[in-house]
């Protein structure tokens, strides 16, 4: 049973993860300027309309999807705790392959990155306690909220501020390294994604196909309601992409790392994990294709 299914990762390969994914923030953080946040709270709206779009309304949809789908309560908990993550690493990227405002989803990625302190762990408690057997395996849990807040600052906001302050210092330094450092982190990091895939690839032959289907489904309605959101709230074609984007694409490798550190490699939360980790991508990259084909309006 999915339940009771534990993938191998060892202590060494979650450090490793975890270094990774601070190697991943660096290489955005050097993207970013103090300036660009003075701009963002000049004009907050397409920033406070992303952030809603990903910490409000995908764990709600995220719900609802539980609710009608009825998974196994270990797939259930992944769900929500990967809709409970901050933007994947990769938004960036694909935001600007898709003609979008790649600095707001830079800087939503930052945003987010520092609110998920506060807001990844409570989104986890509050939608996993409201379904009863999800409810269940937070109960049978030792979940410290201070504890996951002190995971994501130590491997993704530290990353970030280390990011900035060295481009604010040293530009001509960030200038040369940005580009490589980029896709050196993003390949190790899908490196890293495709052989832990291959070391447990039985579990995935056994459990992946009725959990594929979830998550594709669970990323449509991250990608669609956050393309609804930014158009009900009137934002522009060219900031509406980078909303878009940013609520369907999710930090996977961050809950990869929580599932790991909090709730010892539950087979259906890693599997949902790891399989958003792929889907993802690969969803975004053609949402992309298909947006790049007109350019959007500011």
């Amino acid at each position: 049973m999915i339940d009771d299914a534990v993938l191998d990762f060892s202590a060494g390969s979650l450090t490793l993860l975890n270094a990774i994914l601070a190697v991943v923030m660096f290489s955005i953080a050097i993207d970013l300027k103090l300036s660009d946040f003075k701009v963002l709270a000049r004009s907050p709206k397409p920033v406070l309309v992303g952030l809603a779009s990903q910490f409000l309304l995908l764990p709600a949809l995220t719900y609802l999807l539980v609710i009608v789908a009825q998974p196994r309560p270990s797939v259930a908990l992944g769900l929500m705790l990967v809709a409970a993550c901050p933007g994947g690493n990769i938004s960036n990227f694909i935001t600007h392959r898709a003609g979008g405002n790649a600095a707001l989803s830079v800087s939503m990625t930052a945003i987010a990155t520092v609110g998920a302190i506060l807001l990844t762990p409570l989104n986890i408690a509050f939608w996993g306690s409201l379904y009863a057997p999800t409810a269940e395996i937070l109960r049978a849990t030792s979940i410290d909220p201070v504890s996951i807040a002190v995971t994501v600052g130590l491997m993704l906001v530290l990353p970030l501020v280390l990011g900035i302050l060295l481009n604010a210092r040293r530009p001509d330094l960030t200038a040369r390294i940005r580009p490589p450092l980029q896709y050196l982190s993003m390949g190790i990091f899908l490196a890293f994604i495709a052989i832990a895939l291959v070391s447990n690839w039985g579990l995935f032959l056994t459990f992946g196909p009725a959990i594929a289907g979830l998550v594709i489904v669970h990323n449509a309605l991250g990608l669609g309601g956050g393309y609804a959101l930014a158009t009900l709230a009137g934002l522009s074609p060219f900031d509406r992409r980078a909303v878009t984007i940013e609520t369907g694409i999710q930090n996977s490798g961050l809950g990869l790392v929580l599932i790991f550190s909090f709730f010892g490699g539950l087979g259906g939360m890693a599997i949902v994990a790891g399989f958003w980790g792929i889907w993802h991508a690969i969803s975004g990259l053609a949402l992309a294709s298909l947006m790049r084909r007109t350019e959007a309006a500011r």
